[in-house]
């Protein structure tokens, strides 16, 4: 799932299909969104689908994309767990919501 997420393309259509949620998209408007073409997308798509990170169905004469919430809670669940719980790694207050971006900011080890 790690080595899916590594690519920004993927990481840019997962946040796309995140906003969608539930009702995911369309190919065609997830690549008129990104602007790539249809045989990169697809290739990103086959990726995340490979690694059960986004799920398929037809749609009409359309593949319908939507995010695999199951599997996006195991890995969050994971890294929570290693990181924050676990070894400390990341303290879980450190953890903030900026805009449409998660990010971090460095906090020092409790004593």
């Amino acid at each position: 799932m790690f080595a899916a997420m590594a690519k920004e393309s993927r990481r840019r259509i997962m946040q796309l299909l995140l906003s969608a949620h539930p009702a995911g998209l369309v190919a065609r408007e997830i690549q008129e969104e990104l602007g790539i073409s249809a045989s990169n997308l697809s290739h990103h798509l086959d990726k995340l689908k490979n690694e059960e990170l986004v799920r398929v169905s037809r749609d009409g004469t359309y593949l319908r994309y939507t995010t695999n919430i199951e599997a996006l809670q195991e890995i969050l669940t994971f890294l929570y767990a290693e990181c924050c719980t676990r070894n400390k790694a990341v303290q879980p207050e450190g953890i903030l919501q900026i805009g449409d971006r998660l990010s971090t900011r460095k906090t020092l080890p409790k004593s």
